[in-house]
């Protein structure tokens, strides 16, 4: 590939990827970019509940909604898109979403540099086409987005395969409405323990909602209040841990908050219990204390980076399977870990917060 030049560039289009937990893992890459070349307006597309990790980034001027469940349905919204997009006359598009549709729409919306991973069968639609060789589908996903500048030139040095911490900002609209919900709760200056037990991927991925409680009770002395994290979707899971937590001051804002909102809280936990989710790499990348049950997916890929993370797995010989259901539907990855470890992680990763204070 040929080198970009990053003086070029007036306006530049960041296609973003669909889920919360990728989004924060490519804010390395934008940030990197918008290093790279700080005289472009960059401007976003991302799908409507993954938008809030962009608002707020240095570098960004605008997040546009790619919503195909809406005003973009179908063909005729692809193709009403994509004149939206060429009215706005981008010098460049990103493509860190790896989809064939995200180069089509770059390329019906005439974006002269169109950069990406030549994958997916989307090659011919890229003027720019970074090599996807099987070495960066073993590094962390930070720096598999951080790669495609790499070869673009636009990034002095190779990333570490371990991957670069997200920095993740916050709106201050969301931050003020986060401080007024807890006053409002009798929660300000309150010492607060965050769940997550949902994950939209699959139940492979979610730890049992007892063990959340009981890791919850036996930390309990520890903190004021509990509060429990997921989307409508994963109500069912929050539901479940409330009602083992009777006697304890328990919040479920499962389906009550945006994205922005319950960033906003996670920022003001002081300890945050998860599994491998969206939330758990905003925990993370907020520099929260974040202890990381993972089941079937692969930490050396998708783990959480921040200075206060632990991560709890079990080896297995069948895993990571990187499925959503468990193919033996024994959970053997998630059996083994009793709620006892969680807590002993959870404690010593309090107890490394408070020598560092």
């Amino acid at each position: 590939m040929r080198p970009l030049d990053q003086a070029a560039p007036r306006r530049i289009l960041l296609r973003a990827t669909n889920w919360v937990g990728d989004a924060v893992m490519t804010l390395p890459a934008l940030a990197a970019l918008h290093q790279a070349c700080p005289q472009a307006q960059i401007e976003v597309l991302a799908r409507p509940w993954a938008a809030a990790v962009y608002g707020a980034q240095p570098g960004v001027s605008r997040v546009l909604a790619y919503d195909k469940s809406g005003g973009h349905e179908g063909a005729g919204g692809l193709l009403g898109l994509a004149r939206q997009l060429k009215a706005r006359r981008y010098d460049w598009a990103v493509l860190l979403q790896n989809a064939f549709e995200a180069a089509l729409l770059a390329w019906l919306a005439r974006v002269p540099v169109r950069l990406g991973y030549s994958r997916d069968g989307r090659g011919m639609l890229l003027t720019h086409r970074a090599r996807l060789s099987p070495e960066l589908r073993r590094v962390h996903e930070t720096s598999y987005y951080l790669y495609i500048l790499r070869q673009a030139g636009l990034l002095p040095a190779d990333p570490p395969k371990e991957g670069v911490r997200p920095e993740l900002h916050l709106a201050g609209e969301d931050q003020a409405w986060a401080a007024d919900y807890l006053e409002r709760q009798g929660l300000s200056g309150a010492r607060l323990l965050g769940l997550a037990p949902g994950a939209a991927f699959g139940p492979a991925k979610q730890w049992p909602a007892g063990r959340f409680a009981a890791a919850a009770r036996d930390l309990a002395d520890s903190f004021d209040a509990v509060l429990l994290f997921g989307s409508r979707g994963e109500a069912a899971a929050c539901a479940a841990v409330a009602k083992d937590l009777h006697g304890l001051a328990v919040r479920d804002l499962a389906g009550a908050t945006d994205l922005g909102q319950a960033l906003s809280l996670v920022e003001r936990m002081g300890l945050f219990i998860t599994n491998d989710s969206g939330l758990m790499h905003a925990a993370a990348a907020l520099g929260r204390p974040t202890v990381a049950v993972f089941g079937s997916t692969n930490p050396v890929t998708t783990g959480p980076l921040g200075p206060l993370t632990a991560l709890v797995r079990t080896p297995v010989e069948c895993g990571p399977c990187l499925k959503p259901q468990c193919p033996t539907g024994d959970l053997k990855c998630f059996t083994a870990i009793g709620p006892e470890i969680v807590v002993l992680a959870a404690r010593e990763l309090l107890a490394r917060q408070g020598e560092g204070a």
